[in-house]
C-alpha cells in the first residue's frame, strides 16, 4: 500500500485523512459490502501512523455507518454504498415577494414600545443569582403574584397564585390540563379553527367535537366567538355556566383578545360567574406585547389546582424565566395597562380606516361585518370564481389572503388590520378589486 498521510498547518488530521481515505473506497465499491478492514495494527504498520489515529479514523467510519464492528473479528463494511438516496422533494415556485398581508395575526409596529421592553428586559437580565437556577416549574412566585392581582382588577377573577400555573403558549398549558381531566373523554370547540387545542386533545385521545356542550369539556374563547370578535352575551354565559354544571362539564375559557373589546365594557369573565368552579381560565399576553414573548397562564379551579400540586415537580416549564422576571415588574409599574390603553386607540382607528377603504373601493357591492372585539373584520364580496383560486391568484399579485365561507356567486374574506400599516389599506383594497 503506497500512501502519502502527512501532517500540516493546512491539512486535516491525520485520522480525518485516513476516513476520507476509506470512505472514498467504500463508496466507489472497490471495497464492496461485507468486507473485512484491514485490523487497526496491519492498517497502522502499512501507513505508518499510529494505532490510535487509525482506531479514531475507524470510529468515526463506524459512527456514519460506513463500517460495522463485529465481536473478535474486527471491522465490515456495510452497504451503505448500495443504498439509494431518498429522492429530493422538487421546490416549490418561488413567490412574489409579499406587499400586503391581510391574513396576518401579527401586531403593528407602533403597537409596542421595544425601548422600554428591552430595559425592563435588561434588567432582568442583570439578577445574576436568580437566573443561575431553572425556572419554577409553576411559575416564577413573584409573577404568579403579580398575575392573581391583575386579573383581579381587570377581570374580576379572584384566585391564588398557587392556583396559576405560567407556561410558554396556551398549548404548552393544555399539555398540563389534558391528563388532569383524562376522565372527561370529549371535547367540543367553537369551530374546527380552533386547529392548536383540538390538537393537542386528539394526541391526548379525546374525541373533538365542535358545537357540542353535550361533551366532557366545553372549550370557549367568549371575547372571539367569531373571527370577526362578535362577543358572547351574559346571558349566554349564564346558560353556558348552568348547562355545565347541571352535566358535569368542565369549561376552558380562553379569554382571547378580551382586552380588544371596543364598542362596550368588557364583560364579566366566566370564571368570575361562576365564583372559580368548574371553569379553568387561559390569558396569554402574546396580543398585548409581542407574538415572540411566549408567555401564558391557566387559573385553576380548586379540585385541578390540587390534583395538578401533586405533580407540578414532574414539569418544566417552558417560559423564559428572564421574561416572566421583566414582565412581572412591567405590570407593577403600570406599563401593561398603558399598553392596553394604547392598543385600544390604534386599533379603534386602524378599524375605522380599513372599514372607511373599504366602503371607498366597493361601494355597495360588499358586506362588512364588525364585531365588538378583535382586530379583524368579514367582508362578503361577489366572487365568480372559487376562494382557492382568488387565494392563489391573490398571491401571485403579492397579496395574502384568509377565506371565511364560499358561497354560490360570493366569497367572504377575513380581513385584519393588525400588522398592515394603515397607508396600505387602499392599495391593497384596489388590488383585490381587480382580482374580482
Amino acid at each position: 500500500m503506497v500512501l502519502s498521510f502527512h501532517n500540516s498547518d493546512s491539512s486535516e488530521r491525520l485520522y480525518l485523512q485516513v476516513y476520507h481515505y476509506y470512505r472514498e473506497l467504500i463508496l466507489s465499491r472497490r471495497l464492496p459490502p461485507g468486507s473485512r478492514m484491514p485490523s487497526l495494527r496491519t492498517c497502522a504498520r502499512d501507513l505508518h501512523l499510529s494505532r490510535t489515529t487509525i482506531e479514531n479514523a475507524y470510529l468515526q467510519l463506524a459512527a456514519d455507518g460506513y463500517i460495522i464492528s463485529k465481536a473478535q473479528s474486527g471491522y465490515y463494511v456495510t452497504d451503505i454504498a448500495e443504498q439509494k438516496p431518498a429522492p429530493q422533494k422538487s421546490s416549490r415556485p418561488a413567490l412574489p415577494p409579499l406587499r400586503y398581508n391581510f391574513a396576518s395575526s401579527g401586531v403593528d409596529r407602533e403597537s409596542f414600545r421595544f425601548d422600554l421592553w428591552q430595559r425592563y428586559l435588561k434588567s432582568a437580565l442583570r439578577q445574576n443569582e436568580r437566573l443561575l437556577s431553572y425556572g419554577e416549574p409553576q411559575g416564577e412566585p413573584d409573577f404568579r403574584q403579580v398575575l392573581s392581582e391583575y386579573v383581579r382588577q381587570r377581570r374580576n377573577v379572584t384566585c391564588s397564585p398557587d392556583d396559576i400555573v405560567i407556561g410558554a403558549g396556551v398549548q404548552s398549558l393544555l399539555h398540563i390540563l389534558c391528563p388532569l381531566i383524562k376522565d372527561k373523554k370529549t371535547v367540543s370547540f367553537p369551530t374546527a379553527s380552533f386547529i392548536q387545542g383540538s390538537t393537542v386533545f386528539s394526541d391526548y385521545g379525546f374525541e373533538v367535537r365542535y358545537r357540542n356542550k353535550d361533551s366532557g369539556v366545553i372549550y370557549v374563547s367568549p371575547a372571539h366567538m367569531t373571527k370577526w370578535g362578535e362577543i358572547m352575551p351574559v346571558s349566554r354565559r349564564m346558560e353556558l355556566l348552568h348547562y355545565a354544571g347541571e352535566h358535569q362539564s368542565l369549561i376552558i375559557e380562553d379569554d382571547f383578545e378580551n382586552e380588544f373589546v371596543y364598542l362596550q365594557k368588557p364583560t364579566p369573565s366566566l370564571f368570575s360567574l361562576a365564583g372559580g368552579h368548574g371553569v379553568v381560565y387561559i390569558g396569554s399576553f402574546s396580543r398585548l406585547l409581542l407574538p415572540s414573548i411566549r408567555i401564558s397562564f391557566m387559573i385553576l379551579p380548586p379540585r385541578l389546582s390540587e390534583a395538578y400540586q401533586k405533580k407540578a415537580a414532574c414539569y418544566n416549564q417552558t417560559a423564559s424565566k428572564a421574561e416572566q422576571i421583566a414582565l412581572c415588574q412591567f405590570i407593577r409599574d403600570g406599563h401593561l395597562a398603558s399598553q392596553i390603553r394604547r392598543l385600544k386607540r390604534l386599533y379603534t382607528l386602524k378599524m375605522k380606516r380599513l372599514r372607511a377603504e373599504i366602503q371607498a373601493v366597493f361601494g355597495s357591492r360588499c358586506q362588512i361585518q364588525i364585531g365588538e372585539a378583535g382586530t379583524s373584520l368579514a367582508l362578503t364580496l361577489p366572487c365568480s370564481s372559487d376562494g382557492a383560486s382568488l387565494k392563489k391568484e391573490a398571491r401571485a399579485k403579492g397579496l395574502r389572503l384568509e377565506i371565511l365561507k364560499e358561497e354560490a356567486g360570493s366569497v367572504t374574506l377575513l380581513l385584519s388590520c393588525s400588522a398592515m400599516p394603515a397607508e396600505d389599506f387602499r392599495p391593497a383594497c384596489e388590488l383585490l378589486k381587480s382580482l374580482l
